[in-house]
This record gives structure tokens, C-alpha cells and sequence, in this order.
């Protein structure tokens, strides 16, 4: 029997990083904002804080201090699913441009509808 083909696995191109404020424009959370706490390439998602909540069962475990009971935490969902949101609040879509700094050049993304720079130096 032939081996079979291997898929080399590709990271999704993302315009979206941590700690962005973003904006749900799909899904069953549509509408909430908050504040990218990671970002998962190779999958596709990300983790929005207060987003798409879900509970988790926990049993006690006293070895590792862990309480048991009932916990709520923020699953992934997809990065389509979000837009970033510029420092007025409004969603908007992602371009870049390059900026000469000195003597180098860095790309700086860029607010489509306002052309506000996103990118915040620090």
C-alpha cells in the first residue's frame, strides 16, 4: 500500500493580536467586546475575554490546591468571527502600511475606516 501524502500544516494569516479590543459580529456572543488574551495561528481561534463562556466540573484536588466545584472560563472561537475595534470604538478591518522609522522600515497596521494607526509602540 502507497504511503500516504503528508499535509504540512499552515498557520492562519491573522491581522488580530493579543490585547486588542475586538468586536463578536458572529456567533451566539454576537455584539459583546473585550480584550484578545491569546491568539491560536495554527487553528484558527482565539480567546476573548468575557467571550463565549463556557463551565467546566472540576473535582477537588488538594495535592495540586485546586478547589472543586463549578468553573467559567472563556473557550476559543474563530478569528472570522471578530473585528477589531479602533480606540473610538468602531470595528473596522485591518490594512498596513509601511512606515520608514530612521533608517528601517516597519509595517503598521492601520484602521480602514479611519486610517487611526493601531499599532501601539512599548
Amino acid at each position: 500500500m502507497p504511503a500516504k501524502p503528508r499535509i504540512e500544516k499552515k498557520f492562519v494569516k491573522t491581522r488580530i493580536k493579543k490585547n486588542d479590543q475586538v468586536k463578536v459580529i458572529a456567533g451566539r456572543d454576537k455584539g459583546k467586546t473585550g480584550k484578545v488574551i491569546s491568539v491560536d495561528r495554527w487553528r484558527g481561534k482565539l480567546i476573548v475575554e468575557g467571550v463565549s463562556m463556557i463551565k467546566r466540573h472540576t473535582r477537588p484536588n488538594p495535592q495540586r490546591q485546586i478547589k472543586g466545584g463549578i468553573a467559567e472560563k472563556e473557550s476559543a472561537i474563530a478569528i472570522s468571527n471578530v473585528m477589531v475595534l479602533t480606540s473610538g470604538g468602531v470595528p473596522t478591518r485591518v490594512t498596513y502600511k509601511l512606515e520608514a522609522a530612521g533608517t528601517s522600515t516597519r509595517r503598521v497596521r492601520i484602521a480602514q475606516k479611519s486610517g487611526e494607526v493601531l499599532d501601539t509602540k512599548g
